[in-house]
């Protein structure tokens, strides 16, 4: 059993700082945030006790568009990484394609930083667009007030979805210095051609072109996001500089007022922040082509390199709604903001988890309330914890001698999460994995055997610890379980269109039903609540509510059935 918990303290190791949430009682500033010294990335594998064929792979691949397979990570500095995820174009509220993009990205930078790199992670804005010119003269606002105040909107989502902010998030509007410098390198270097005050990309000179997508020249479809000009020497040539235009913001440069195009901006502020080289690239499927295929083609040229400087290129998955793409001409086109007004934001994040991040994921209200569903579980199970926790103040709670039950979970439980998150990022499969230790917990929270099981504080204290961190690094972890129970009961109350007097109303009149033996109105009120997602329990101290997914009214009628046998 000693050499057993040695292997457990070897194998666990706590977050970095940056990660751990503020403790929510005295409780835990005593004892819930004990750090284990040794970073994952310098251990070696670790056997479980229970099975010597089990081990924990420790080494983080990635799945890399550009040879398209997973790769050993390896970043090009031994502690550092560096990290350029593509941000938003701030013209309107962002949607949930941006929140995936951006939950992935921080699920990434959080599970770097766990493994003990030090991680500059960069996300533009592209805060001057032909988009936000045209919003801004429909809404009579000046350009870069509007994208400014999408930027504003933009933090807000982010913060409520438990996205940390990046080391950097640098603007076009503010680097337009750093492009110009960029596009003169690139004419300088024979690869970018002066039309009048407008400066285009030659595509011929970068015989690499279509490496990335795997497209080639045939293939792009020229306009994409620009308009197609007769000047250009090769129809598929981009734009590097526009030339201004009447009432459009503008800057100086060497070709005559103007603004940068689309794509420009990414090379020169990555190259500003993270250098010619640097280890990820990150950003949505449909960025592959033309945006980052023209990266790579501009950043070569500017560098007079014949290979991409950036060693892994990352993509995300799209988002379906209901089964259909998501735009705005099929009418199905969810904002953050609209999503959360009836969800809770980590229910948000806690579905787009549920799915590897490179797979399309559907969005559809009943996947979002069986996450709403799965969340409240797994955080009222924790403040469950919390408060058997609690009591114990001012006891030192040794992990010495945990019972094999336990200690072979925490083992099994770690396992799975380095493994899974080392296999390019399985998040979904950790969520998974979690299922067993919760079970464990409630069991020895609420049952007699439970309560009964020797070590039993221990036990709650260590598998509380390990599935807590494990929520951190998926950034699910809240500041305060009660809270968050709280805001879980309140959207669903909202979904149910019922105030939670109401709520308590039904109670009344069911208690009151089964008091007359009246089980046919009873079962009723049970039904109508749990169609519309809120669950009735009944125990020894009264009936409580609890929200849940929706259930329709014959798997309701079914299940009372089968509680009456």
């Amino acid at each position: 059993m000693a050499l057993a918990t040695a292997s457990l303290n070897r194998c666990i190791s706590f977050l970095p700082k940056t990660l751990l949430r503020p403790s929510r009682t005295k409780t835990h500033n005593a004892f819930l945030l004990t750090r284990f010294s040794s970073p994952l990335r310098t251990m070696s594998s670790v056997s479980t006790p229970s099975s010597s064929t089990n081990t924990v792979t420790k080494q983080l691949y990635l799945y890399n568009t550009m040879s398209r397979k997973k790769e050993s990570f390896e970043p090009k500095d031994l502690n550092r990484v560096g990290m350029y995820v593509c941000g938003v174009t701030p013209y309107d509220f962002s949607h949930i394609g941006h929140a995936r993009a951006y939950v992935t990205f921080d699920v990434l930078f959080r599970y770097l930083q766990y493994l003990g790199y030090d991680v500059c992670y960069v996300r533009n804005f592209t805060d001057i667009d032909d988009k936000i010119i045209a919003r801004a003269n429909k809404l009579n606002e000046d350009p870069l007030t509007l994208s400014a105040r999408f930027i504003d909107e933009f933090h807000l989502d982010m913060a409520s979805l438990s996205c940390l902010p990046p080391s950097h998030e640098p603007r076009v509007s503010t680097h337009i210095t750093q492009i110009i410098d960029m596009i003169n390198k690139i004419i300088e270097n024979g690869c970018g051609y002066v039309v009048g005050s407008d400066v285009y990309y030659s595509v011929d000179k970068f015989p690499f072109y279509g490496k990335l997508s795997g497209r080639s020249l045939e293939d792009n479809r020229a306009g994409e996001r620009v308009a197609v000009d007769q000047r250009k020497k090769n129809p598929f040539d981009f734009a590097l500089w526009k030339a201004a235009k009447q009432g459009e913001p503008s800057w100086d440069s060497p070709w005559g007022p103007g603004r940068p195009g689309w794509h420009i901006e990414c090379s020169a502020m990555s190259h500003q922040y993270l250098g010619p080289t640097f280890d990820i690239h990150g950003g949505g499927q449909d960025l592959v082509f033309p945006h980052h295929e023209n990266e790579i083609a501009q950043s070569c040229a500017a560098c007079k390199e014949k290979e991409s400087g950036v060693r892994f290129w990352v993509h995300n998955g799209f988002v379906n709604v209901e089964s259909e793409k998501m735009s705005k001409s099929l009418n199905n086109f969810k904002t953050i903001r609209e999503v959360i007004e009836v969800y809770h934001p980590l229910a948000l994040r806690f579905f787009l988890l549920g799915t590897h991040y490179r797979t399309t994921i559907n969005y559809s209200r009943e996947q979002l309330d069986t996450a709403s569903d799965r969340l409240f579980y797994i955080y009222q199970t924790l403040r469950d914890c919390e408060e058997i926790l609690s009591a114990q103040e001012g006891r030192e709670i040794s992990e010495d001698s945990l019972p094999n039950n336990t200690l072979e979970c925490i083992e099994k439980l770690y396992g799975d999460f380095v493994n899974c998150m080392c296999d390019d990022l399985h998040t979904a499969m950790v969520l998974s994995a979690l299922s067993d230790p919760l079970k464990l917990l409630n069991d020895l929270l609420h049952t007699r055997k439970g309560k009964k099981q020797e070590r039993r504080i221990e036990s709650v204290f260590s598998l509380e610890k390990r599935v807590r961190n494990i929520l951190s690094v998926l950034g699910l972890m809240p500041s305060s379980y009660s809270e968050v129970l709280q805001q879980l009961r309140e959207k669903a109350l909202k979904r149910a269109g019922l105030t939670e007097s109401q709520v308590l109303e039904r109670i009344e009149e069911r208690n009151l039903a089964r008091k007359n033996k009246n089980y046919a109105k009873s079962d009723e009120i049970r039904k109508e609540l749990a169609v519309v997602g809120i669950a009735l329990m009944d125990d020894p101290d009264g009936t409580t509510w609890r929200p849940a997914a929706p259930l329709d009214a014959q798997t309701v009628s079914t299940r009372l059935i089968e509680l009456k046998k």
